[in-house]
């Protein structure tokens, strides 16, 4: 058998080469990270100082990061005697430190247990402090999230709803990453609180994981429905496990090949134009939504971690200071 001839080796060899490289090479993904329940979700059983060393901590880690967030407040967190004004301050930090801050209601009110006067009342309320502070910046206040992610029970209050927002200037913010960061917070809440440090090693592990298994099957999921992976939105929640800890969860994210960018940019893609006819009693993410818009049932999510649901349980029937596993966004 002959030798191939030189310049066509090196022809096959570079041609293998770029197949090769082309196989490894990671998307352009790209990202927008949202933090809910501001100043804190666990803000009623928190100090204030608690709450100010965790915001400091948290947007620190962001900052020396460059990344871009916008944050949802739930005013009603603000009024605790004694405490009203730090907590105001913990808020004032987010923008010193070059944020941007939503509206999530005053009072948390899900629109599906409310009704939409209520609701309406309740989104109004949530705006006060907010306006004060950006104000000040010229700073407008422009996306709100969904408490639950509960967008109506039916399609006419979802639309009445979406219709509000847009008259007071709004853009809904929706999610299409969610790895229940709330769940693990409670647990390592309590665990770092008794300085179990086994047990907090224990659910940084599972949360990183976790988070890692619904980054991957998101991805899967929107090349499936969208037919390619849009420009993600990221939900958070502020709490001490994402202040100590959502530099390893960015970390995970850069390994996914993500870039990080703003909400506004995300909310450039098409994809969030996508026909979204999605009710029901149980808010879910906007994959979700296109998935059951276009008759489709979305299969394959990861399992949450059962120890977790389970010790979270636990805790909150033996002390009552643990929001239950029911709870979410």
């Amino acid at each position: 058998m002959k030798p191939l001839p030189i310049f066509l080796a090196v022809f096959c060899a570079l041609s293998f080469l770029s197949q090769s490289e082309a196989q490894t090479v990671k998307p352009d993904r790209q990202v927008a990270v949202t933090i809910d329940d501001l100043p804190a979700g666990m803000a009623d059983r928190l100090p204030a100082a608690e709450i100010t060393a965790m915001t400091t901590k948290l947007l620190g880690t962001l900052r020396d990061q460059k990344i871009p967030v916008v944050g949802f407040v739930n005013e009603k967190k603000i009024y605790k005697t004694g405490e009203v004004d730090e907590r105001i301050k913990a808020l004032q930090m987010w923008l010193d430190y070059g944020f941007e801050l939503g509206n999530h209601t005053f009072s948390h009110a899900s629109l599906n247990q409310v009704g939409l006067k209520a609701w309406e009342d309740d989104v109004i309320q949530g705006e006060s402090v907010i306006r004060l502070l950006m104000a000040p910046r010229k700073v407008k206040l422009r996306y709100f999230r969904h408490p639950y992610l509960d967008t109506g029970r039916d399609l006419l209050t979802r639309r009445q709803a979406e219709a509000f927002l847009v008259e007071r200037g709004y853009r809904i913010a929706p999610i299409t990453l969610d790895g229940w960061d709330w769940m693990f917070a409670g647990l390592y809440e309590d665990a770092k609180k008794r300085n179990d440090t086994a047990l907090q090693q224990q659910i940084v592990k599972e949360y990183l994981s976790y988070h890692d298994a619904v980054f991957a099957y998101s991805e899967q999921l929107s090349a499936k429905i969208v037919g390619y992976e849009p420009k993600q939105i990221l939900l958070l929640h502020a709490s001490n496990l994402e202040a100590d800890h959502i530099g390893e969860l960015l970390d995970v994210l850069r390994k996914r090949g993500y870039r990080f960018i703003t909400l506004e940019d995300a909310l450039g893609d098409t994809a969030y134009s996508l026909p979204d006819t999605y009710v029901g009693e149980e808010g879910t993410g906007w994959l979700d939504h296109w998935s059951i818009t276009q008759g489709k049932i979305p299969q394959g999510a990861p399992a949450f971690p059962a120890w977790v649901i389970e010790k979270t349980k636990a805790l909150h029937l033996s002390t009552g200071t643990v929001t239950p596993p029911t709870d979410p966004y």
